[in-house]
């Protein structure tokens, strides 16, 4: 059916009640920007632009390029776009005249019956030398009643709100439909400004958005969480299409859309989550997993994240339960938004509250909110109701993480400094990340229990050096850091029948359990290698007689060692008489001289496990009283990126100080292990010096 006023067929509304008398507002559709409906006051200020035709056909000319393309932004871009202009008024707004007046011009994509479409709100600047004075607002008749709800109508597929704000904060509702929640979030009775019914968390982010836009007259769209109207403590999701209505560098009104975003929200939110999780599967210890975990919903969802480890990975022997309580053996990985304090240490052994317990022992998540600063110190343990005190905190989530059936771990979510309680989303999305985390923890456990096993194993052949007359033996062992893998490098001090001292360092090519195993083996065999033939067997053939076993048994791919053979000379000197297969060559730190590298004369020996048949060489040198042999594996010098020549040539500069030299040889060995930061490689040493 046909209209008076020329509309086509299948648009049963106009916009003649939207704002005021002399705001405009009209509706496009389609990539051409196709007139759909407008109001009386759009007709004045567009008068050639009926409705059915395409704004480029009803709008030639540079005049109203600046609409065009605002018009192409919304539609085709979907972002909010204004355009300044000056038409010339020639309808019952300015009878008889042709005015000349700017107008500000605002168009913001929306979604209705029809489909995608442009929403354009024209807004006639006021010049009170020029223009006439305008009529006051007739009153809304019947007719535009009608009107105004045929184009809720429309909109209300898509459960948006059309709206103006004052200077004062007021909103006036221009379109909504009762039922959507748009419409429920901006409907209150109080006094309050309406920016207070923002979520605290984004208010600083919206009055920044607003500022800009003020600044530079242009539109944004946001998207923020606000209270329902009749939930105070729900906050939703939703999307802020708006721009300001300026007067030169005056804000008249601001104008916008409001639409729900809260599964939108919750889509991008879990995917960015996720994607912030596949970091997770590369962790090699419970606390750098649970760091990523951690730095993924803080501040975003939460305020502060705490994660208790509730056993030591690997060790079967050491129950998550003891006499009916959790106790926090592994330790705690926490993240805290910026201006939130730090949780205190935790004391060893410490015991989760009562609401924890409940949570690990239902297995489901546990949420209680309090007022601010004021948690029940009946439900939480002592250490943390003093923090959630000093926090500010409102609520706080309990949230088991189980693998395979059992509690590995309890995540602890808090809001804090005021901020409202999370929604059922929010811990819906920490509760999904933790799950995810199945696979990666689990991996991460077996990897840690592989790990405890080597570390084990590796530390019970590490056995402290033996007393020696006319001499001091000191050695150490420091594993990689919790990130890195361990199990190859080994010391050995060995006292000979003969009165000799066998002195080894070795590291064996892998870090894992492989390694250590192959460690412990060719640890024993160079042993029995040694004692069975201390007195008539040097250095070499100790070395050599080790790489044909180990060759002809495929012990290991590759290991590099230094073996040296000190004997006491009547003197008081010692002899000492060295082998090295591939290591990087020992430090000779005289009593009065200058730190040295002892290099084989024509270079080192291959490593064992490379070369079969090889014959391997020696060589010998005389350490007075005060002298200092160093032997290390490379994690001492090495560092990832750098030249081990730099490093060697550190661990000579530093050696060489008087200071250090007076100290005794474990003091020195402290020292030099003390230098080490973020440390990539497990580390051994062992020294001799002579008294």
């Amino acid at each position: 059916m046909g209209h008076s006023d020329g509309r086509p067929d299948g648009h049963e509304l106009d916009l003649r009640a939207i704002g005021d008398a002399l705001t405009g507002a009209a509706l496009t559709t389609g990539r051409r920007h196709r007139l759909a409906e407008r109001n009386d006051a759009f007709r004045d200020l567009f008068g050639g632009w009926e409705i059915g035709a395409e704004a480029a056909d009803a709008l030639p000319g540079s005049r109203y390029a600046p609409l065009i393309r605002a018009l192409d932004r919304a539609g085709h871009l979907g972002e909010p776009s204004r355009a300044d202009l000056s038409l010339t008024a020639t309808g019952p707004a300015a009878p008889g005249n042709r005015t000349s007046r700017g107008c500000v011009v605002t168009c913001t994509p929306v979604a209705t019956g029809h489909g995608p479409a442009v929403l354009v709100l024209a807004t006639p600047l006021p010049d009170s030398s020029t223009a006439p004075e305008l009529p006051a607002p007739s009153p809304v008749d019947e007719d535009r009643a009608r009107a105004l709800r045929r184009f809720e109508t429309l909109l209300a597929a898509s459960h948006q709100v059309v709206w103006k704000q004052d200077l004062d904060g007021e909103l006036s509702l221009l379109s909504f439909t009762p039922d959507d929640s748009g419409g429920r979030l901006w409907q209150h009775e109080s006094r309050q400004a309406w920016i207070e019914f923002v979520h605290p968390k984004d208010r600083a982010r919206l009055d920044g958005e607003m500022r800009t836009a003020k600044n530079g007259g242009s539109p944004f769209t946001i998207v923020v969480r606000v209270r329902e109207a009749d939930s105070p403590d729900v906050y939703r999701h939703v999307r802020i299409s708006a721009a300001p209505v300026l007067d030169g560098g005056t804000v008249l009104e601001w104008v916008g859309t409001t639409r729900d975003a809260e599964e939108e929200w919750r889509v991008r939110t879990r995917d960015r989550l996720l994607a912030r999780m596949a970091q997770a599967p590369t962790a090699r210890d419970l606390s750098e997993a649970f760091s990523v975990t951690s730095a993924a919903v803080v501040p975003d969802l939460f305020d502060a994240l705490a994660v208790f480890l509730l056993r030591p990975p690997g060790d079967s022997a050491f129950p998550s339960r003891h006499a009916g309580r959790y106790t926090t053996a592994g330790g705690r990985t926490s993240v805290t938004a910026p201006g939130v304090p730090s949780p205190p240490p935790l004391p060893d052994g410490f015991e989760l509250g009562p609401l924890a317990r409940q949570a690990l022992d239902e297995g489901r998540t546990r949420l209680l909110t309090f007022p601010e600063g004021r948690p029940p110190g009946d439900l939480v343990s002592g250490l943390s109701g003093t923090w959630l005190e000093r926090a500010g905190a409102t609520s706080l989530a309990l949230i088991p993480v189980v693998v395979d059936g059992e509690p590995v771990a309890l995540a602890s979510a808090a809001t804090c400094r005021g901020n409202p309680p999370p929604s059922s989303a929010d811990i819906a999305l920490l509760e999904e990340v933790l799950e995810r985390m199945g696979g990666p923890l689990r991996r991460t456990i077996e990897h840690q229990s592989v790990r405890a096993t080597a570390l084990a194993l590796q530390r019970s052949l590490l056995i402290p050096p033996p007393t020696v007359t006319g001499g001091e033996v000191a050695a150490s062992y420091r594993p990689a850091s919790s990130t890195a893998e361990i199990g190859g490098d080994w010391y050995d001090a060995l006292g000979l029948s003969d009165g000799a001292l066998a002195l080894t360092i070795g590291d064996i090519a892998g870090h894992d359990l492989v390694a250590a195993t192959a460690m412990s083996q060719l640890h024993g065999m160079l042993r029995g290698i040694i004692f069975d033939r201390a007195a008539r067997q040097r250095p070499s053939e100790s070395l050599s007689r080790l790489d044909t076993v180990a060759q002809g048994l495929e012990i290991a791919p590759l290991v590099t060692a230094v073996h040296v053979v000190l004997r006491r000379k009547p003197s008081g000197h010692w002899n000492a008489v060295l082998s090295n297969a591939g290591h990087p060559p020992p430090l000779l730190i005289p009593a009065s001289a200058p730190a040295r590298y002892l290099s084989t004369p024509g270079g080192a020996d291959p490593p064992l496990c490379v070369a079969p048949g090889l014959t391997r060489t020696d060589w010998s040198l005389e350490l007075a009283p005060g002298d200092t042999l160093l032997l290390y594996t490379d994690g001492l010098v090495e560092v990832p990126g750098e030249d081990i020549a730099d490093g060697l040539d550190r661990l000579a500069r530093h050696t060489d100080r008087a200071s250090l030299r007076a100290l005794p040889l474990a003091a020195v060995i402290d020292d030099l292990l003390s230098r080490l930061e973020n440390q990539s490689d497990d580390v051994a040493i062992i020294g001799f010096r002579g008294t």
